[in-house]
């Protein structure tokens, strides 16, 4: 069996990244003024959006009185400590959490269907994570039918460098030099020739998906010298530094000029699925593509099937389908293909800047007042 490469391989990475981190600090990046806030910094950077209608005219909007919060007590006592007239109840386990729904107005954690009966009265829920698409596709979370906000954009910065630390594993080969070194072996000949070891300057990054995370990734290519394009569901508009938008009808046509192809895309009924067979034909054999996105928006086999041909020079997968991945799936020892289990979004300014949004979005709910992030129900996100 083939071993994977160690944590060796990846302190190289770091190095490079640095440089990568140097090259793009000026790429988009933003300066916050002095007299911001945190969280209108945050708001700001990230170019948060804000609900068009404000929140006493959403769907069963009443006033406050009891917030179950998931989460340790730390989170709690940040919530306690800027408010006054409400109960807040903590807790990570789902049968405790549970029972102190009963009769709460709002839940701020991680949208769990199981959390929830028909018989709640939630009237809000904000979702600490992105993806909210099993909360939105449950039968009982529709009946509450309460507003849903969710952590769109906050994990932006951090997904999007670990989009840019694959591309770089897979470009300069550390994944194989990595099973070299754990094998004690020196070897200047794992890239057969020159020209499969890249300069990124100048290559072609197609993102698939212009949302937060897109945003975020495509701002840090750019400050790479590579030049950019991508799709979006919603318009062709997009920030100066992509070359190219595209509407999602343009992908096939798109992923034949790419060298590396990043999938952002939520996961809705539209893109499960979406990265199959055509697409992965569509694209160069010198290609490289990377998932950080949903492992369902990719057809496994057909992905599986486009490596072992040579279709695709290899991948990049934070995450897949099945997840987690079992023991002896071939994507494990399919060689150039580098996989993390599901770990793109954590950095230690996450919980703060989730914090941040919440305690935002729970002031501007009680005062009836427009929120942050409201997640389109229709759309999936």
């Amino acid at each position: 069996m083939k071993q994977r490469p160690n944590n060796a391989a990846f302190k190289f990475l770091a190095l490079v990244l640095a440089y990568f981190f140097l090259a793009s600090v000026n790429a988009g990046s933003q300066v916050t003024p002095k007299d911001m806030t945190a969280t209108e910094s945050l708001i700001s950077s990230l170019n948060l959006r804000e609900s068009k209608d404000s929140s006493s005219t959403f769907n069963n909007w009443r006033p406050i009185k009891k917030v179950v919060i998931w989460g340790d007590s730390k989170i709690g006592n940040r919530f306690k400590e800027s408010f006054s007239g409400i109960e807040f109840v903590h807790g990570n386990d789902v049968h405790k959490t549970k029972e102190a729904l009963q009769g709460a107005d709002a839940f701020i954690g991680y949208c769990i269907p199981q959390l929830f009966e028909d018989s709640f009265k939630v009237t809000w829920i904000h979702s600490m994570a992105v993806g909210v698409e099993n909360c939105i596709n449950s039968e009982t979370v529709q009946k509450l039918a309460p507003t849903l906000s969710n952590a769109q954009r906050l994990s932006g910065p951090e997904i999007a460098e670990h989009a840019i630390g694959l591309m770089f594993s897979l470009v300069r080969r550390l994944d194989q030099y990595g099973i070299a070194q754990q094998n004690q072996h020196w070897d200047r000949g794992l890239a057969p020739g020159d020209e499969k070891v890249w300069e990124i300057a100048g290559k072609t990054m197609l993102v698939v998906g212009l949302g937060g995370i897109g945003t975020e990734t495509a701002k840090r290519a750019h400050g790479l010298g590579m030049k950019v394009i991508a799709t979006r569901n919603s318009s062709r508009t997009g920030p100066k530094f992509v070359d190219y938008v595209g509407l999602s009808d343009e992908l096939f046509t798109l992923a034949k000029q790419a060298d590396i192809v990043v999938n952002t895309v939520p996961l809705t009924e539209k893109t499960t699925g979406l990265f199959g067979r055509q697409f992965f034909e569509a694209m160069k054999g010198s290609a490289y593509f990377i998932n950080i996105a949903r492992g369902k928006s990719v057809v496994t086999e057909e992905l599986l099937q486009a490596l072992e041909s040579g279709q695709l020079a290899g991948a990049g997968l934070d995450v897949t389908d099945p997840e987690p991945l079992p023991k002896e799936h071939p994507l494990w020892t399919q060689p150039r293909v580098i996989i993390t289990p599901h770990v793109a979004y954590r950095s230690e300014q996450l919980r703060e800047r989730n914090i941040l949004l919440a305690i935002e979005n729970l002031k501007r709910f009680i005062a009836g007042e427009p929120i942050y992030s409201v997640v389109d129900i229709n759309r999936g996100y």
